[in-house]
């Protein structure tokens, strides 16, 4: 009998990346069958940048989070793989580059609570959902995210 290839997730996150909602949709996600994960943590755009370049963003900020979460998401994954890379300061960007250098299956979309997520407040769930794969929403369920790689 042949098993089904693997289905490849995106998991798309910054703040949340290492928050127990996030490691426990991993876990349960990689119970279903077979899977290989990559996370992709938009990098960070502070201060004036956002106004005056944002493609100058902090990738030094999300490869602390991709350091962090990485081993956490391999142990919920597991014996899935993890890999992760830095993406576009704009989620979508970030996302939709993923989807075409990688080809994804799903996305799960990690976020912070509604009263704080940008990424919410954008939709950006919705819009990936445009790209035609299914996406699971994450949120944290308090302001500070238990476990997050705090930024600057």
């Amino acid at each position: 009998m042949e098993s089904a290839s693997p289905s490849r997730v995106l998991i798309v996150a910054h703040q949340t990346a290492t928050t127990q909602a996030l490691l426990d949709a991993v876990r349960e996600r990689a119970e279903r069958g077979p899977s290989i994960f990559t996370l992709v943590v938009p990098a960070a755009v502070h201060g004036l940048h956002r106004v005056v370049d944002p493609e100058d963003a902090d990738r030094g900020a999300a490869q602390a989070v991709l350091d962090h979460a990485l081993p956490l998401l391999a142990d919920a994954a597991a014996p899935a793989p993890v890999d992760g890379m830095i993406g576009s300061p704009v989620p979508l960007t970030a996302v939709m580059d993923a989807v075409n250098a990688r080809g994804f299956d799903e996305v799960i979309v990690s976020t912070l609570p509604r009263h704080l997520s940008r990424w919410l407040r954008l939709d950006l769930p919705h819009k990936i959902g445009g790209l035609g794969l299914p996406v699971t929403t994450v949120t944290a369920k308090s302001g500070t995210p238990e476990g997050a790689v705090p930024t600057t």
